[in-house]
Order: C-alpha cells, then sequence, then structure tokens
C-alpha cells in the first residue's frame, strides 16, 4: 500500500466514532520472531491473525534499541535526545513530566490504564494521564511480582504475563459510557534481572534468566532455532567491535547467544501470544472487536549470536534496531494489508491520537530513519560507544561520536547481514548520508 492511501485510511478513519485503543508492548521481541513475519515454527496464531485481519508493516524501526529511551518515544513521538529519556537510569521526574500521547486522550475524553513495564525511572507510582495503573519497581519479576495497583502495594501470585493478561481482560470488560486506551506494557520476553538505580543489572545464567511459564517448559523441544547469515560471523572492519574490553573475551563463536536461550524466550513469547487471545476475545465477546484499534509492537530487538553478540542489543544493527509492527482496526485496514513503507516508533503517538480524534499533523513520508544511542556504563563491551545512524532502504551510516574512526557504513542491498564496512570506499555516499543525518538529528 502507498503511503498516501495509508494516511487517507487514517483520516477516514478519524472520522468514525472514536475507536478504542489496545496497545501491546513486548519487550525485546525481535522483527523475525513471529509466525507472522517468517518464523518457521514460532506459535503465535493471535499476533498472526492480527496480521491476517489487518496490516503488518514491514520496515518499522526503533527510535533507539535500548528499553526505557524506546518506550518513551513511542509514547511521546519524540527522540530520545528530545524527550530526555536516554537511558535505562533511573529518570523517574522525568518520566513523570512526559506528555504521552495516552495522557492527551485522556485529557480529550478517554478512560486510560496502564500495565506493566514502565520503566522510565525506576519507580512504581502512577504516571499522570492513567486512571488506571498497574505497574512494579524496575525490570519487575517474573514470578509473585510485587506490584502497585492503583497507588496500593499488592503482592501478586502466578506468572507475570498471565497476572498482566488478567488485569488487562478485567479493564476491557467494564462497562463506560466512553473510548478506553489499554497500555500493557509487557515485562517479557526480557530477563529476570535485579536492576539498580544507576542502570547496573545483576543475573544468573543467560538461558536461565529468561523465566517461562510451567505449562511451556517442553515446547518447543528439540527444535533448532534459525539462524541469519551474520550469526558468528567474527567482526571484521568494525573498530568499535574489535576493541580489547579488560576483563572480556573478544567477540567470537563462544560469545553468540545459545540455542537454550533462544528457545526459553521463545517460550516467553507464547504466554504473551496467549494473553493476546484472552483480549481479543472479551473485545469479541463485547462486541467492541471492530471498533477497537490493536497495536502489538516490540520496544526494540535482540542479538542471537550476529556478529557473535549476544545481549548488548543498544547497537545499530538490523537485528535489534527492527520491530514487529502489527496493526488490526478493519475502518483503517482491509485483511492482509502488508505496509512496505519506513515507519518509525515515533509515528505511533499522531497515528492514536488521530485516530482518537485529536488534531496533530500525520506520520511524515520517510526515505529515511534516524536510530540513536547514548553511552552508558552497563555493558563494558559499549562503553563510551554513542552514534546517531541514518538507514535509507539501501545504506547505512553509523556514526560514533566518542570513537575515533570507527564508523561504519553498508550497502544493505549487496550486504543484508552488515559483514563489510565499505566507510573508506570512494564510491559510496558518505557525503550525502552525513548530511541526511543531521538533517534527522535536528528534528
Amino acid at each position: 500500500m502507498l503511503r498516501r492511501q495509508f494516511l487517507s485510511l487514517v483520516l477516514a478513519a478519524g472520522r468514525q466514532e472514536r475507536p478504542n485503543i489496545v496497545f501491546i508492548l513486548v519487550d525485546d521481541l525481535r522483527f523475525d520472531e513471529l509466525g507472522c513475519t517468517g518464523h518457521p515454527f514460532a506459535q503465535t496464531p493471535n499476533a498472526d491473525r492480527l496480521a491476517r485481519e489487518g496490516a503488518l508493516f514491514t520496515n518499522t524501526f526503533a527510535a533507539t534499541p535500548l528499553c526505557s529511551p524506546s518506550r518513551a518515544s513511542f509514547l511521546t513521538g519524540q527522540y530520545p535526545h528530545r524527550h530526555g529519556i536516554i537511558d535505562n537510569t533511573d529518570r523517574s521526574p522525568q518520566s513523570h513530566a512526559l506528555v504521552t500521547w495516552p495522557r492527551v486522550l485522556h485529557d480529550n475524553g478517554y478512560e486510560t490504564a496502564f500495565l506493566g513495564k514502565w520503566h522510565m525511572g525506576v519507580d512504581d507510582s502512577a504516571r499522570p494521564g492513567f486512571d488506571h495503573w498497574v505497574s512494579f519497581p524496575g525490570q519487575g519479576e517474573s514470578f509473585d511480582p510485587p506490584l502497585n495497583v492503583n497507588g496500593k502495594p499488592v503482592r501478586a501470585t502466578g506468572y507475570i504475563t498471565d497476572i498482566l493478561t488478567d488485569h488487562a481482560v478485567s479493564f476491557v470488560e467494564q462497562k463506560r459510557d466512553k473510548p478506553f486506551c489499554l497500555y500493557l506494557a509487557h515485562k517479557a520476553i526480557h530477563p529476570n534481572i535485579a536492576q539498580g538505580p544507576d542502570g547496573r543489572i545483576s543475573r544468573a545464567g543467560e538461558a536461565d534468566d529468561f523465566k517461562v511459564a510451567a505449562r511451556h517448559r517442553q515446547l518447543y523441544d528439540g527444535l533448532t532455532p534459525p539462524r541469519r547469515g551474520n550469526y558468528k560471523a567474527q567482526p571484521a572492519g568494525k573498530p568499535a567491535l574489535q576493541q580489547n574490553i579488560p576483563g572480556l573475551p573478544p567477540l567470537s563463536g563462544n560469545t553468540a547467544t545459545d540455542d537454550a536461550t533462544i528457545l526459553n524466550r521463545m517460550r516467553m513469547m507464547k504466554a504473551v501470544d496467549e494473553g493476546l487471545g484472552c483480549v481479543i476475545e472479551t473485545l469479541e465477546r463485547a462486541a467492541l472487536l471492530d471498533k477497537t484499534v490493536i497495536i502489538f509492537t516490540s520496544d526494540h530487538g535482540y542479538f542471537y549470536g550476529e556478529h557473535c553478540l549476544n545481549q548488548e542489543r543498544r547497537l545499530a544493527y538490523e537485528e535489534t534496531i527492527r520491530i514487529p509492527l502489527l496493526i488490526r482496526y478493519p475502518p483503517a485496514y482491509r485483511s492482509r494489508t502488508r505496509i512496505t513503507a519506513m515507519t518509525m516508533a515515533t509515528d505511533l503517538y499522531a497515528m492514536c491520537l488521530r485516530w482518537g480524534g485529536v488534531s496533530v499533523p500525520a506520520p511524515p513520508k520517510r526515505d529515511a530513519v534516524l536510530i540513536e544511542c547514548f553511552s552508558d556504563t552497563v555493558f563494558p563491551r559499549i562503553r563510551k560507544m554513542g552514534y546517531q545512524a541514518v538507514r535509507t532502504r539501501r545504506w547505512k551510516y553509523i556514526h560514533y561520536q566518542e570513537l575515533e574512526g570507527a564508523d561504519e557504513l553498508y550497502d544493505l542491498r549487496d550486504d543484508p547481514f552488515e559483514l563489510h564496512n565499505r566507510i573508506a570506499d570512494p564510491r559510496v555516499p558518505k557525503q550525502r548520508l552525513e548530511t541526511l543525518l543531521r538533517q534527522l538529528r535536528a528534528n
């Protein structure tokens, strides 16, 4: 579908009765981990249903491949350099001040709820603009989590994904005389880790960090996850990845993500998909399904051994910056719609507000996207590796702001797995990409 057709549908939807909006955000879900996005054996029938009955966006990008700033970008429509949530450290006061699209909808007559992982600041107190609030401190816990339910501390019993699903179903089932907005931000498929105010984390073994519901512990047993063409590819021509980091081994096949970790993440995703099915069924029973915009996406991706990387997901490679985006809303998208236009996480701000009847400019037509990430101290391998990157349909240019001589440039048409850095090749359009990067950064 052409971009102008897409925008005309959004405008048409805005003239309908204002829809309910259900926004479901998964943590760390890659663009290629759903059945509808090409995974050979992932059991995600409910996400696949959204793609079958609505729109699958095939070129969607996170503003930054890091939890807190990405979440703030979804909610505000701004890049991290604008909204100020630039890392995973405790930025609680800033996050209370954010002007989010659910907050704007609330001020325009919507009943609103936030459920799950806020993580823009580590406190669990309610943020402005939500009538109903269920959250937890920091990263949360996978089993029997402490919750803040409308200002009251509650020790829940069970698996966090199922608990959040129950809260979502309960909210949808309530009788009301106004449209509602439900923002459900899952902990899954993030590992179960402890995080301090400075962003530092502590963890067990990689696979054991990913906590699975008992009913899914044998799911996918005996299966081997698919791998991309850059799996266990020793970094070459990538000075940033080839640094000698005291206390860490060089990147190699030994540092790549193992199969057990990937399968546990997929098992966690199964619970998310089941929860999505519960929400869809609840909307159907209430005769609200076709009157509701359902958005399903992720804050960023994850490395499965590409370039021998594992958990350092802050980098600007395809595996972490590309995200799934599914939207079901019949007044806007016919079944099996495929949108190939470049789309940013920041675009959801305007889309949701326009569906909610709030007059804001439409998302821009994009020929390129900006990806940015700021330095922090959580992962030693990527300290002092803040960057800005521009990605067009063919080219990607990564400018490291603190590392001299480390820039990278890839021809994604001929080198989709980003194996050959062509920054020194006089035939590539480096100057044009540098100019484009400056232009995007100025917005």
